[in-house]
């Protein structure tokens, strides 16, 4: 038995043949099976490793500020003497606020500029804000020095341990050693 089959219909007949199959396969997945115990449940932050820590929610954000900040009041045993020294250098630390939304009138001019004029506005507009937060950065360390010097030697370790913590314990940067990709040196 032979079959005459053009070459258009062979090709229409493979394409056909792809087609269904790619479909079946992803009907075959289907939804993803939830999890008895989500992430929550186990302890772990909902959502992506973006969201921990309130990132997106400011209420959450400032309630874990002040209880790390609680804690290291704490630990750091700060004196009456200290205290002024203690809130200068917890209202330096608050985060800077974010910049407000364009207009609808402020979009509208965007709108009216060529592709490379964009480019530039947008070129200088992140200028302004790198800058900026530079210049914020440059401030809390400033008031982090002058923090520093008004501690005893004792607080001093006590508040070099807790800040190396919090810049290389776990979750930071990509977890245990440091910054992303910084893993075990071979040696």
């Amino acid at each position: 038995m032979k079959f005459a089959i053009k070459s258009s219909a062979l090709n229409s007949f493979v394409l056909a043949g792809l087609m269904a199959t790619v479909g079946a396969s992803a009907m075959a997945q289907g939804a993803p099976a939830a999890p008895a115990a989500g992430p929550a449940a186990a302890g772990k932050p909902a959502g992506p490793p973006g969201d921990r820590m309130g990132r997106h929610d400011p209420a959450k954000m400032q309630a874990m500020m002040a209880k790390r900040q609680a804690d290291m009041k704490a630990k750091l045993k700060i004196t009456p003497a200290q205290e002024g020294a203690w809130t200068a250098y917890t209202a330096s630390m608050q985060p800077p606020a974010h910049g407000a939304r364009p207009t609808p009138e402020q979009r509208a001019e965007f709108d009216k500029l060529t592709t490379p004029q964009r480019i530039d506005r947008m070129k200088e507009l992140r200028a302004q804000r790198m800058s900026a937060m530079s210049a914020a950065m440059d401030k809390r360390g400033e008031a982090t020095k002058t923090f520093y010097a008004a501690l005893t030697p004792d607080q001093q370790k006590v508040f070099d341990t807790e800040h190396s913590k919090r810049r290389h314990g776990p979750g930071h940067h990509g977890g245990p050693g440091g910054p992303r990709g910084a893993g075990p040196q071979k040696g």
